[in-house]
């Protein structure tokens, strides 16, 4: 039987379970102009699962030591939260998300986290995580967000709850979905364009796409902070910065037009701009796994996110199958690990667990 939900807005039964998925982010050209020192920016990115995975379950208050217990799956983790005095000594952005979402009192709150992809790939999936678990939580109340805002409210927790440097495009993959170019008129607004395009094409980009994992995790707001202290004072004036929104803008013309070849070439020519940003942010490891793709006639590679001594990269492969495998199989001998992704047509969804009976 539900049981009444209580927040300031109005009474709402509550669902026993909720789950909440959101896929990561991949091959994001123009990232870096997405943040409050570039100003204005252009990005063209793919949203991809495997997603981020949240599931809550929903008791009446008092079945639990503490009101909201979270298991951290891909850590090995379990702890308590309580909302009324939120420590931020476990793992802050879980701790965050809770510490700003109004539960309602009567209830507490299992809350189970998951995802295939790695901490540290690059792959925004701490924001995929933040979106999830949010739209979770919402879900828990009344006059819910839409997605936009569910984003935004992510964003929010690691620049503003926490102090990190974020930009804003790794929230609105996981929120939206999709294969998207976004424009930044003036941080952090911005417009999302997901684009629409034939199967044929969505179906032969999304069997090229390579996804490998170098297995070092990282931390992208310390190379954030590397970056804006070489950019100085005006970064959105920066040549790079002019050169990386134009490279945004032409992706998203490449994959619109079916030219595979020219994505590609862009994909290749953003990570190197990326490397002019600052030396670290394309690393031994990512040269490495470069260098063997090329020999089996990858299109082009792209630099996840940041970027630095760890991370992932994707590649664009030729459209052999065959030739795909054995790159996999090579970079697997050299001991990167390949993550298998889908292109997610959606973004955030969130749902009851509980089925009407029939």
């Amino acid at each position: 039987m539900a049981f009444l939900g209580r927040n300031s807005r109005a009474p709402m039964r509550l669902p026993h379970t909720v789950n909440a998925v959101a896929p990561i982010r991949v091959c994001d050209v123009g990232g870096w102009t997405d943040t409050w020192y570039a100003r204005r920016g252009a990005v063209f990115h793919i949203a991809v699962y495997p997603y981020v995975e949240v599931q809550i379950q929903v008791v009446p208050r008092g079945t639990m030591a503490e009101r909201v217990e979270i298991t951290a799956e891909n850590y090995g983790e379990k702890f308590t939260v309580n909302p009324e005095r939120i420590a931020y000594d476990q793992h802050p952005l879980l701790e965050a998300a809770i510490d700003v979402m109004r539960l309602p009192e009567e209830a507490a709150f299992a809350i189970n986290i998951h995802s295939e992809a790695p901490p540290g790939a690059g792959t925004g999936t701490s924001a995929a995580v933040a979106v999830a678990l949010l739209g979770a939580l919402d879900f828990l109340t009344s006059g819910r967000l839409t997605s936009h805002e569910v984003a935004y409210l992510a964003h929010s927790l690691e620049t503003e709850k926490l102090g990190l440097q974020s930009g804003i495009q790794d929230q609105l993959c996981s929120a939206y979905g999709g294969i998207n170019y976004l424009e930044m008129p003036s941080f952090p607004h911005a417009t999302v364009s997901t684009l629409q395009l034939p199967d044929q094409i969505w179906w032969e980009l999304e069997q090229r796409l390579a996804v490998v994992y170098i297995g070092t995790p990282h931390s992208s707001s310390q190379i954030h902070q590397q970056v804006i202290n070489d950019l100085g004072e005006d970064a959105s004036q920066n040549s790079q910065m002019t050169e990386l929104r134009r490279l945004a803008r032409e992706a998203k013309d490449a994959v619109l037009a079916g030219d595979l070849v020219a994505l590609g070439n862009v994909m290749s020519r953003n990570t190197e701009q990326q490397r002019l940003l600052h030396s670290g942010l394309v690393g031994a490891k990512a040269d490495e796994v470069i260098a063997v793709a090329r020999r089996f006639g990858v299109l082009g590679y792209k630099v996840n996110g940041a970027g630095g001594d760890g991370g992932s990269l994707t590649l664009l492969c030729d459209g052999d199958r065959a030739r795909k495998r054995q790159l996999v199989a090579e970079l697997a001998d050299h001991g990167y690990r390949h993550l298998p992704t889908y292109i997610s047509r959606r973004g955030l969804r969130v749902w009851s667990g509980e089925l009407e009976p029939h």
